[in-house]
Order: C-alpha cells, then sequence, then structure tokens
C-alpha cells in the first residue's frame, strides 16, 4: 500500500503530462486525464497487449544458443501509438485501442514477473505515450527487486524531453530511423517532421546512453541501436539515414538494418509501389554502401525475415 501523500505526489505527476498532452512531437493537447485520446488513440489509462519472452530481436537483445543466452526479451506490448505507419507490422494494437486496462502497480508486477521467467531485460514496445506511467511503475519495480535493464523500443518520434524522464531509467535504446526524406514519413507516417525529431531524438538517447556495454556473453546491458527498416524502392532513403548515423555517431552507436517489410494486403490497392518484399538486390545495395562507409557495428538479416509469423499474437499473454 502506497501513503496518501505518495499516492497525491504520483496523481500529481501523471496529471501534469496527461491533462494537456505533450509527450510526443504531434503535442495534440488531448485532455487524456478526462478519458479523451490523441494522435496516440489512447487515454491515460495503461492498455497493455502482450508481456511475454520474446526470441527475435537482435541477438544482444533476445540471446543466441551459441551464447547460452536464449532466454528471450521481456517484451511488454502497449496500445496505441503517436506514428500511424501504412505498414506497420503491430497495426491491430498501433492503430486502435485494444489489450487489457492495467494499472501502474500492476505494470510493476509484470516486470518482475518477467524476470522470474529469465528474460534478458524488459523490453517496452512502443511505450511513449505512456512514458509517465512508465517512469513510476520502473521505480516501484526497482525498489521490489528489478535487475534486469530496461530497453525503450520506440520508433524514434519522440520528443527530447519526454526521454529525459527516462535519463537513469532505461539502459538501452532500441530505436527506429525510419526517414531521412520528409516526403515519405508524410506519405507512410503522417509526420512530415520525422527526420527532425528522429535527429534530435538521437541526440538525447546518446546524451544518455554514450557508450555499449556487453556482458562476457554477449548481451547488450547499455547502449543504443538504430534500426532501419528498408522499404522497397527506397534505398536512397535508408542509405541517407546510414550516412547520418554513421556520420554523427560512428561505430559509437550500433545500426540494425532490416529487409524484413513485410507487405500486408490493407496497402495493396492505395500504396502499390510498397506491396512486395524488398529484392536481396535492395538490401545488398544498402549492406555494401554502410560497408564502403566503414561502418562496422551493424546486425544484418539473413532468410525469410519478412514473414508475418514473425509477428506475435496480441493475446493479452502474460497481462
Amino acid at each position: 500500500m502506497h501513503d496518501q501523500k505518495k499516492i497525491n505526489e504520483e496523481s500529481a505527476f501523471l496529471s501534469q503530462y496527461m491533462k494537456s498532452c505533450r509527450i510526443c512531437p504531434r503535442r495534440c493537447g488531448a485532455d487524456r486525464e478526462n478519458g479523451k485520446t490523441g494522435v496516440c488513440g489512447v487515454p491515460a489509462d495503461l492498455y497493455v497487449t502482450r508481456a511475454a519472452l520474446h526470441f527475435w530481436e537482435e541477438p544482444c537483445i533476445s540471446g543466441s544458443k551459441e551464447n547460452g543466452t536464449a532466454n528471450g526479451s521481456g517484451t511488454v506490448f502497449f496500445s496505441g501509438c503517436s506514428l500511424k505507419c501504412v505498414y506497420c507490422q503491430n497495426y491491430e494494437i498501433a492503430h486502435a485501442r485494444t489489450g487489457k486496462k492495467i494499472t501502474v502497480d500492476r505494470l510493476a508486477e509484470i516486470f518482475l514477473e518477467l524476470q522470474d521467467k529469465k528474460a534478458n531485460n524488459i523490453n517496452l514496445v512502443t511505450p511513449t505515450q505512456y512514458v509517465p506511467q512508465i517512469v513510476l511503475a520502473a521505480d516501484r519495480a526497482r525498489k521490489m527487486g528489478l535487475k534486469i535493464p530496461f530497453v525503450c523500443n520506440c520508433g524514434g518520434y519522440e520528443d527530447p524531453g519526454t526521454l529525459r524522464l527516462l535519463d537513469g531509467i532505461i539502459d538501452i535504446y532500441l530505436t527506429d530511423f525510419k526517414y531521412m526524406e520528409a516526403d515519405l514519413a508524410k506519405k507512410y507516417s503522417g509526420a512530415e517532421d520525422y527526420p527532425e525529431w528522429a535527429a534530435r531524438s538521437l541526440a538525447e538517447m546518446y546524451r544518455q546512453c554514450p557508450e555499449s556495454v556487453f556482458s562476457e556473453d554477449g548481451l547488450m546491458k547499455r547502449g543504443i541501436i538504430v534500426r532501419n527498416l528498408l522499404l522497397p524502392g527506397h534505398v536512397r532513403n535508408s542509405k541517407k539515414v546510414v550516412e547520418y548515423v554513421w556520420t554523427n555517431y560512428g561505430d559509437r552507436v550500433w545500426l540494425s538494418l532490416m529487409n524484413q517489410y513485410t507487405p500486408f494486403e490493407r496497402i495493396r490497392d492505395r500504396y502499390p509501389e510498397i506491396s512486395r518484399k524488398v529484392t536481396r538486390r535492395e538490401y545488398d545495395a544498402l549492406i555494401d554502401y554502410a560497408l564502403e562507409l566503414g561502418v562496422e557495428n551493424a546486425f544484418i538479416q539473413e532468410g525469410g525475415t519478412a514473414e508475418e509469423s514473425f509477428i506475435p499474437s496480441f493475446d493479452g499473454e502474460g497481462v
């Protein structure tokens, strides 16, 4: 039980962010405290769709059989998203309020339950719209014995001011950097200003986590991984992302160059130009470009990654 003073302090903390929401770059001002929803689609209430071990992240996050660390990442999938990417593989939870409504106390318990399942880390998937609630839950869980790292698995469209709330809480930033071309950001994610915010947020992430730290068995304990999902027909955009990250951060952050784009039936008519998988030639061109620049710290994908079977079932497991 929490004393009344603590309850009042936490309520005031949440209210300052939820009453007129400015958490993400949309800054839509929705009164989420009183049940309204903004661009993210969720009120102040926590909605979680799945909390379970996940084995399909980068090897230093999920673990690997070779290193004896294949325990999985303790993923917590949150409902809602401030980006509305037309090709999102988590579309059903990002574009609508789904999942189970839980309390901050329950979220802290979920973190501890995942640790008990031997998760390598706590992986917060699409957490932006719930950063204040996560701050409270993380503090609670740490005081109750949580020892494993926190991973912020986000879309890269972040407000540095919001990220500063996570300073000292997040150990690993696993962030997308989707676009350097504003026209693509506008067309496919409704966020023409994405490149600007992604650059600013990455700078804040780097301020918090300037060094990559790994355990002896290869698990990341602290650092940044920047993901770029190659879109079919848009190698130039991905090359620009790689160039930007490399020019500004070198091998101090890791890149994860992904070919797993999955063309869903729902976008075929409106976006026919991206209604196909990425070709081997396109992906090779991106990898070759990264090598030419001198990139060494990068993850690449091989084999049939563009499959819907890689998408977990959002069935409320673990919630």
